[in-house]
């Protein structure tokens, strides 16, 4: 396993982060432990889980099945990077979500109970809050970090100018700020490389893709298709009867190549700026296994010229769309 520094961090993290979305809805726990613990096999420390994640009125079962993995001992608490995320509502009443400093810390604890630590490693925002000023947030990270409850803050779904202004103001407050923004982020969608990925350069953020497969429709859609090993329905469908011909061009590509196609996405964001590691997150063992295949994928200048042929990306905002 390859490993790097999260941001301008000192810490290292691996090149693969494992997600966790799936572990209650659709991999039972037992099953989840036996990927977690393949995950720490594999030398993959960095998981990621949300507050929210289970969903519904199960909303906190992953990070309960995590923290239910950390209580087995043997080392998985300490040798995990372990990043949580709060904003999404976790009850009915106001304040059980967003960022006010009432939210926060109550999250904060909460997450700290399921997961049975008594840190979280990096804390990160779900979701930008317009109503709740920098001031406050800040002040209410400072605090947890000073009772040692997090170590790093980081964003997610942020655009670049709410990373400048959350920035700026942990700047005036001598405080790190900061240090990574998860966002959506791959062939298909490559929007962020206007201002996200510049802001997170300048400012030294790490940047944790989510959806590297876009829902699956880079991981070899048209070949499961005809093989009877996919039906897609819904906004799939209509994204890849949209896309079929990039799809199909990039598939045709990928055979070429001689890899599988979930593999060359994955490799593709393991070349872009500031990518630190993109989430895999498998529902099974064999899905796991599948994403480390990955690592082992080299791609050449042509070959990513090509799949910029294929999957136009984006300059600099403004170069993208003036002079």
């Amino acid at each position: 396993m390859e490993y790097t520094h999260l941001g301008r961090t000192g810490l290292s993290v691996s090149r693969l982060c494992l997600g966790t979305m799936n572990f209650g809805p659709l991999t039972e726990e037992p099953d989840a432990h036996r990927i977690m613990d393949a995950a720490h096999e594999h030398g993959v420390n960095f998981f990621d889980t949300a507050n929210v994640y289970g969903w519904g009125e199960n909303r906190g079962r992953t990070e309960e099945i995590i923290g239910n993995w950390f209580a087995q001992g043997g080392g998985r608490r300490e040798r995990t990077v372990i990043a949580t995320k709060l904003y999404g509502d976790m009850g009915e009443w106001p304040n059980d979500g967003k960022l006010s400093a009432l939210n926060i810390r109550r999250a904060c604890d909460a997450s700290l109970r399921r997961l049975q630590t008594d840190h979280i490693d990096l804390y990160q925002m779900h979701h930008i809050d317009r109503s709740a000023p920098w001031e406050e947030i800040w002040q209410a990270m400072e605090v947890l970090t000073a009772q040692g409850k997090i170590i790093y803050s980081g964003s997610s779904n942020f655009a670049g100018w709410h990373i400048a202004r959350a920035q700026e103001a942990a700047a005036a407050r001598n405080y790190l700020g900061l240090v990574s923004e998860q966002s959506l982020y791959n062939l298909m969608e490559r929007s962020v490389e206007l201002e996200v990925v510049p802001a997170a350069q300048h400012y030294g953020l790490g940047v944790i893709p989510w959806s590297p497969l876009h829902g699956g429709l880079l991981g070899g859609v048209l070949r499961k298709e005809r093989e009877g090993r996919r039906r897609t329905e819904g906004r799939a469908k209509e994204t890849l009867e949209k896309h079929r011909d990039q799809i199909e061009a990039y598939e045709d590509l990928c055979a070429e190549l001689g890899h599988e196609p979930g593999d060359v996405a994955l490799a593709w964001l393991l070349t872009r700026p500031a990518v630190t590691a993109p989430i895999v997150g498998p529902r099974t063992l064999d899905q796991f296994h599948a994403a480390l295949r990955a690592l082992d994928v080299e791609l050449d200048a042509k070959t990513l010229d090509r799949l910029d042929e294929i999957f136009p990306g984006h300059r600099t905002a403004p170069e993208d769309y003036a002079w």
